[in-house]
């Protein structure tokens, strides 16, 4: 069965939607029909009036523990996997399905063969008779969603499923995969996770020498566990999906140095990462560091460090579980000069 292209449902539904409630403490988001697409997103409220018009059926983030600033970012799946680029979720109640269809059907715009075949589904009986409208207050429309920041993904096409009802209450139909549950919306929430950058402290801070230990070392109290909230209020169910630091690994930006520990990998102990340096450390080993050995000449090293965050989710039915790990790295620049000595 064909399928009406995402742009011609924002462009049908866009006017059902309202825009979104701003001013919400924490930032949270909602997205709408055609997400990514042109169409506004919805209110957050996730209810139905008494006129029974759906007003968030969609996946709204709690964003208010999640890491902010110019310099956060989101993290990288250590794995080949990502989150979903599209799933599905409620959309239309039946007269908002019935306003959405019955416009394309009379443009006569995709065809009198594929208009028949859905009135048939949606009107005739086969297997929906009237758009339901006799269970108004019994359930929803559910429809694809395309996960923002995946519009252009050949991933977001997969969900070409023809839009389905599903009582409240119920389990959307087994064989529809990616339709929103917890799991889904703790995998969705991943995809908002944002972390701060990770510029480490140096000693020494300007330009360091050749052979001699530099200590690095990351302020344990910016370095925080993170979270991001996922909810479809219309159907009462959520996900928190939570980060934790758990290592920086220093590349050095030149196979001329050597890491401390030789790893480079410098884990997380009593919430600091790495050992502030101090009077009195200098013939010590610094715990977390690099000791250069040649110089950087007229120019630098691209000294890269990089966190590798521990990602869980849990879920308001109960549900939970890992998710796999993440990375952010930031670079900065190294200045390693040669010890200038004396001759007499």
């Amino acid at each position: 069965m064909r399928r009406v292209s995402g742009w011609s449902k924002g462009l049908a539904f866009g006017t059902l939607v309202a825009a979104c409630v701003s001013g919400l403490s924490g930032t949270a988001q909602a997205y709408g029909p055609g997400d990514g697409q042109g169409s506004p997103p919805p209110t957050t409220s996730g209810n139905s009036d008494d006129k029974g018009t759906l007003s968030a059926g969609v996946v709204v983030y709690d964003l208010s523990k999640n890491g902010s600033g110019g310099s956060a970012g989101a993290v990288s799946s250590t794995t080949t996997w990502s989150p979903p680029a599209c799933y599905y979720a409620p959309k239309f109640t039946p007269a908002q399905l019935k306003a959405y269809l019955e416009p394309i059907w009379e443009a006569d715009s995709t065809g009198y063969e594929w208009d028949a075949q859905q009135r048939d589904r949606y009107v005739n009986g086969h297997p929906y008779k009237d758009f339901n409208k006799d269970k108004a207050d019994k359930g929803f429309w559910w429809d694809s969603y395309v996960t923002k920041g995946r519009e252009g993904d050949p991933a977001a096409l997969d969900c070409d499923k023809p839009i389905f009802w599903v009582d409240k209450g119920d389990n959307p139909p087994a064989d529809i995969e990616n339709a929103v549950t917890s799991k889904i919306l703790g995998e969705l929430a991943y995809n908002e996770i944002r972390v701060p950058s990770t510029r480490v402290a140096l000693a020494p801070a300007d330009n360091t020498k050749v052979n001699l230990p530099t200590w690095a070392w990351l302020d344990g109290a910016k370095f925080k566990p993170v979270s991001v909230t996922a909810s479809v209020p219309v159907l009462g169910i959520s996900a928190t999906t939570t980060a934790e630091p758990v290592s920086l690994k220093i590349d050095p930006g030149t196979s001329d140095a050597e890491t401390y520990p030789a790893s480079g990998v410098c884990e997380i102990k009593n919430g600091s990462i790495g050992e502030a340096y101090a009077k009195g450390k200098a013939d010590k080993t610094p715990p977390c560091g690099v000791k250069y050995l040649r110089s950087s000449g007229t120019g630098s090293y691209p000294l890269k460090a990089t966190i590798t965050w521990k990602i869980h989710w849990t879920g308001s039915d109960g549900n939970g579980g890992d998710l796999p790990d993440g990375t952010f790295g930031a670079t900065q620049n190294v200045v390693v000069q040669e010890i200038q000595a004396v001759n007499r």
